[in-house]
């Protein structure tokens, strides 16, 4: 930004009053020149308009520099060269005078006017920092997306002075947070966050993209939290930001995408501990089980064997109680099967190793990220590897009976899933699909511990 830009950008009165005060700055050094050259002549008195020129340049920028360098050159003129109170020049020492005034003038308006350039971009750039910096900070207090989205919208309306709303994507786009709260999305609006999500680019109202919508979205790319986008709007209906705001908003953004999966990260921690400590109590339940009922068991097996073998009449009663159990041993054998040692050797499938023990997933050894959700189906579709899961069992056991209808959610996950782990995601190998039934994981995956022996 020059400062001609500043100059454009200013009211017609600030300029006035610029090239006022750089004309009455060499006025003030004509005068001082006046009352000099009587008593010590005119060889001092060139130099007596630098510090006229510089002030200018120095206060008000370059364009009134200019004015008072061309005015402190033709003022010398004027009223200091001979002949006296003409523009016109007899001596050649007095025209170099002129001309070198002029040049000086010139050159030094320049230099001070970058100086200023180079001090008032450090001033913008020590704000914009400043900005982000609080920003950050006051997104660092904020634990979940709600917070955080509630702390975004309200300092984004009070920098940009618009109303701000911070959308999520999935399975389609949903109102987080907004400033000032009330806002909704017409159908318009949903159609401009889907795409910026979608297409990474700015769309709504003053973009390329949807112009019809009244809000301004902004898509969050992040690899590990979303899809998300921030919603900027203004009442009177005009673009919510100029081109010297852009710069700040994008910086804005990405400390919110870093906030976003920060809470993302501490949520996985918070749901992988609660997942241990529910394995932990699932195993000493389990091994309850085996230590107290089967002695138990073992005890009425051989004591109605006994029975039998003796001189007992009712033979169709103890065949019962022996049938009987014998179905308790293999519910309980079946229960011990889950133990979550059954967990701990990880299933390989076309190049995807999946640990469902440490909740990790490795494509061809380098790790995948994936969110919750997308684990927990992976995660259920390797429990059960090779058969075909219905949609309503991956519904219920990753986001809950009531959510036993809204396949859009599985087909987003899944979708997700096949983008990060398949080779060729249009030709999937590992997640097959089975039309108008569920999905299965690829028949071949086996722990690794039976695959290599």
């Amino acid at each position: 930004m020059t400062d001609h830009a500043d100059a454009r950008n200013a009211p017609t009165a600030s300029l006035l009053q610029r090239y006022a005060g750089a004309i009455a700055l060499v006025a003030a050094s004509t005068l001082v020149g006046l009352w000099v050259a009587p008593r010590w002549g005119t060889a001092p008195v060139d130099m007596i308009y630098l510090p006229a020129v510089l002030a200018a340049a120095v206060m008000w920028g370059l364009g009134p520099a200019l004015v008072a360098g061309i005015g402190a050159a033709l003022a010398y003129n004027f009223f200091f060269t001979a002949p006296v109170h003409t523009l016109r020049i007899d001596r050649v020492t007095d025209f170099v005078t002129v001309v070198v005034l002029l040049i000086v003038g010139l050159v030094t308006s320049r230099l001070a006017s970058g100086v200023r350039r180079q001090a008032w971009i450090a001033s913008v750039h020590a704000a914009r920092n400043a900005t982000i910096a609080g920003f950050a900070r006051r997104l660092l207090s904020c634990r979940t997306e709600t917070e955080i989205g509630t702390a975004a919208c309200a300092e984004l309306r009070r920098l940009f002075d618009c109303n701000a709303m911070l959308v999520s994507g999935l399975p389609e786009p949903g109102v987080i947070a907004t400033a000032p709260e009330g806002n909704r999305l017409t159908p318009s609006d949903i159609a401009a966050a889907a795409l910026a999500i979608e297409s990474g680019e700015p769309a709504g109202r003053a973009t390329s993209q949807l112009q019809p919508a009244e809000w301004q979205f902004y898509p969050l790319v992040s690899d590990r939290a979303g899809p998300f986008a921030v919603g900027l709007a203004r009442d009177d209906g005009m673009s919510p930001l100029n081109d010297k705001q852009a710069p700040l908003l994008a910086n804005l953004l990405d400390q919110l995408v870093l906030a976003l999966e920060r809470a993302q990260l501490e949520s996985e921690a918070r749901e992988f501990a609660a997942l241990r400590q529910r394995d932990g109590l699932r195993a000493a339940l389990l091994s309850s089980i085996g230590q107290d009922l089967r002695p138990r068991l073992t005890t009425v097996s051989n004591a109605v064997d006994d029975l039998r073998r003796g001189t007992a009449d009712d033979k169709s009663l103890l065949n019962l109680m022996a049938s009987e159990i014998t179905k308790l041993d293999r519910y309980i054998t079946n229960l011990l099967d889950l133990d979550t040692q059954s967990d701990r050797h990880p299933i390989e499938a076309a190049g995807v190793t999946i640990d469902l023990f440490n909740r990790s997933v490795t494509k061809d050894g380098e790790a995948v990220h994936l969110t919750p959700k997308e684990f927990a189906v992976l995660a259920e579709l390797a429990k059960h590897g090779g058969r075909v899961l219905s949609h309503a069992h991956l519904l219920r056991t990753v986001w809950g009976p009531a959510q036993e209808e809204q396949i859009d959610y599985l087909r987003v996950a899944i979708r997700a899933l096949r983008q990060k782990l398949e080779v060729s995601p249009s030709k999937p190998m590992l997640i097959i699909n089975e039309p108008a039934v569920g999905y299965r994981l690829a028949a071949n995956c086996l722990p690794l511990n039976n695959a290599r022996g």
